[in-house]
């Protein structure tokens, strides 16, 4: 297995001090970037298992901070502060410019080939980034078929990739085809993954908390849409290029 690194990293966003988690490629050069955006809940142990899953394919990533330091795990706690984020375009854009211009200071990373990927709350603030015309490679979404403003989608300059469970009450139908027609009407290069008989935020191992209504775990719909996330990666931002291949 390859050895990577990885330290906390704190940055201002939101009013808070936010507490990020980077993890490095071995090497010293340049590598492309993923920022990996959490669930509604917060930075867990799941995102930075999936961070250092990123580092061993040769990727710098940022699994960044929503609550400042905080992982919510009182439902009721995360819908307050989530639901107001998620109507609040510009409030989502100012945190993921804050996480991505703190990806950007780390030597290692190559500022012109970055993605971001993100579940949940973090998918939506990944797509805002792509609505508010930031230069990425790939936007990939999981459970976050979330729609912007008229018009902003087509500042999208990336494929995006999103996925979501069939069953997701959060994300239903109504929603999902929402997403699809402002990508469509954009000219965006997107898919929709549907995995059946997933509900909400199906990738993420069960929790010792309660959980808000329509969520639950899919074992083997968590495990393709991981595959489908590094094949986004793998097409649109190859680490090959750095090493020579």
């Amino acid at each position: 297995m390859t050895t990577i690194t990885t330290r906390t990293v704190e940055y201002p966003a939101d009013g808070l001090t936010m507490i990020g988690y980077l993890a490095l490629p071995a090497g010293v050069d340049r590598r492309p970037a993923v920022l990996l955006g959490p669930e509604g809940m917060g930075l867990s142990d799941v995102e930075r298992r999936r961070a250092d899953a990123l580092a061993e394919l040769g990727y710098v990533t940022l699994a960044f901070d929503l609550h400042g330091g905080r992982y919510l795990g009182d439902p009721e706690e995360m819908l307050a502060r989530c639901m107001p984020l998620l109507a609040d375009s510009d409030r989502m854009r100012r945190i993921g410019h804050a996480a991505l211009d703190e990806l950007r200071t780390e030597p290692r990373t190559d500022p012109d080939r970055i993605a971001a990927i993100g579940y949940g709350t973090g998918g939506a603030i990944a797509l805002e980034l792509g609505r508010g015309g930031v230069n990425l490679r790939a936007i990939g979404t999981v459970n976050a078929t979330t729609t912007g403003r008229p018009g902003e989608a087509a500042r999208i300059r990336c494929p995006v990739w999103a996925g979501v469970g069939s069953e997701d009450p959060i994300m239903p139908p109504a929603q999902r085809n929402a997403f699809t027609a402002e990508m469509q009407a954009a000219g965006v290069d997107w898919r929709l993954a549907i995995y059946g008989g997933a509900l909400h935020a199906f990738h993420h191992p069960p929790v010792d908390h309660p959980v808000v209504p329509g969520v639950g775990y899919h074992p083997q719909h968590a495990q393709r849409a991981w595959r489908d996330v590094v094949d986004l990666l793998a097409e649109c931002l190859p680490v090959t290029e750095d090493l020579g291949a």
